[in-house]
């Protein structure tokens, strides 16, 4: 068997063992060592053992992670969300499907406090799903709007997925931190079109709330305020060079801590939580890192990545139609992993074809991260649906399912307005 032969029967084997229920740190340390042993020998294998767990967490620049996901453990702990919902409710709420726009501009909120899909789907879920279900509003409208409010919270900086895509290519974190959000907000506009147009052809899918007064309105940004100075400080002390992205984490995180001290959420037991909390999921990211760091070794063993790039390169392909069959592979990948697995495991063979046809790397990582968006919402195993489904108690995982699909439309406009205008996404980076 030929080395690249070799690469692509590792990366299917590891596909299937993930299908099997294995965990994805596991497969893909387990193919890696494996791969590594039968086309190095049992000592190049021990080599790699010993040192890549340690070089693939090590570098200063990872501490951006742990900083980030702590900010979005206090975030959430500070209640900042039922603020946040009821601040856009208090603007949007009277429309048509108004209360269904009201979620999914706070999962947009949010999610750039958080960062974190699945803890935006599990926060903003707990209250915006009873606030629907009192005015009237179908299961499958109200869950579908967490579901996809959720994945907004992937791409609007500070994304967690972005600084591993940054890490991963050597792509300026920054730059694609500016570069998602008009993406990011673009996301949150055609989610909120696709939500409002469900409502206007079934309008007993969506009753109309009450009107609130410009007063309601006024106190409630004087309550939210401060969250929204915490996501422009972060985001906009990177763009104006007033901090490193792993400072402006560091900065976001004490922020976010002030935040949750001044709303009375602060205690010893619950400081003891959220170190709990975030030393659990930072453990997590970087073991699926570590995982990723051995199966990454043996694909640049086998020579698979370079292969693939010039074969592309040299086939004559359009560069636009390699690009949109990356991005079908993404979406039907994504029927089956999570998207920070799918990141991990896919972009060091792919980064090499992006580079071969000189794609821009803040563009292409801006698009990889969308189409795991759309990933995160598709059935059978989008995460966020399963998410949706155990927060809201009596929730059929075929009614979230049901009302999913206007907002997989509005994410497939999306991706396309993003492939044929790329300054969408580059103008503010650049």
């Amino acid at each position: 068997m030929s080395m690249p032969t070799m690469g692509i029967a590792g990366f299917v084997l590891a596909l299937a063992l993930i299908a099997l229920g294995l965990p994805v740190a596991i497969a893909m340390a387990v193919v890696g060592l494996g791969g590594v042993w039968l086309a190095g020998g049992w000592d190049q294998m021990v080599y790699v053992l010993g040192t890549a767990p340690f070089e693939s967490i090590f570098p200063y620049s990872f501490s951006v992670i742990p900083l980030f996901v702590l900010m979005g453990v206090f975030a959430a702990r500070a209640g900042l969300s039922r603020a946040l919902f009821e601040l856009v409710n208090g603007f949007f709420g009277h429309w048509r499907g108004g209360l269904a726009v009201s979620t999914i501009g706070a999962c947009a909120i949010f999610g750039a406090i958080c960062g974190s899909s699945l803890a935006t789907v599990a926060t903003i879920g707990r209250v915006a799903m009873p606030e629907m279900r009192r005015y009237g509003y179908d299961d499958s409208l109200s869950s579908a709007s967490v579901a996809a409010g959720g994945t907004l919270g992937v791409l609007i900086p500070p994304s967690i997925i972005l600084v591993i895509f940054g890490l991963l290519t050597q792509t300026s974190i920054g730059k694609l931190f500016v570069a998602a959000i008009v993406p990011g907000i673009l996301g949150t506009v055609l989610y909120a079109i696709a939500a409002m147009m469900r409502a206007r052809i079934r309008p007993d899918l969506a009753p109309r709330a009450e009107r609130m007064a410009w007063s309601g309105r006024s106190a409630l940004f004087e309550r939210v305020w401060p969250v929204l100075g915490l996501f422009f400080l972060v985001i906009g002390g990177i763009q104006f060079g007033w901090f490193s992205p792993t400072e402006a984490a560091a900065v976001g995180a004490f922020g976010a801590f002030v935040l949750a001290l001044i709303a009375g959420s602060i205690t010893g037991a619950t400081l003891r939580e959220i170190a709990r909390e975030t030393a659990g999921l930072t453990g997590m990211i970087f073991l699926i890192i570590i995982g990723a760091s051995f199966f990454n070794f043996f694909l640049e063993t086998t020579g698979l990545p370079r292969m693939l790039a010039e074969s592309i390169a040299n086939s004559g392909l359009h560069p636009t139609l390699v690009m949109v069959l990356i991005l079908l592979f993404y979406i039907v990948l994504g029927c089956f992993m999570d998207s920070m697995s799918m990141v991990l495991l896919t972009v060091p063979l792919l980064a090499p074809v992006a580079v071969a046809l000189n794609f821009d790397m803040i563009w292409f990582g801006v698009l990889v991260v969308t189409v795991a968006e759309i990933g995160l919402i598709t059935p059978p195993v989008g995460m966020n649906l399963f998410v949706v489904q155990a927060t809201v108690p009596g929730l059929k995982q075929a009614t979230v399912v049901r009302g999913i699909l206007p907002f997989i439309l509005a994410d497939f406009v999306r991706l396309a307005l993003l492939v044929a205008f790329p300054a969408i996404t580059l103008w503010m980076a650049t």
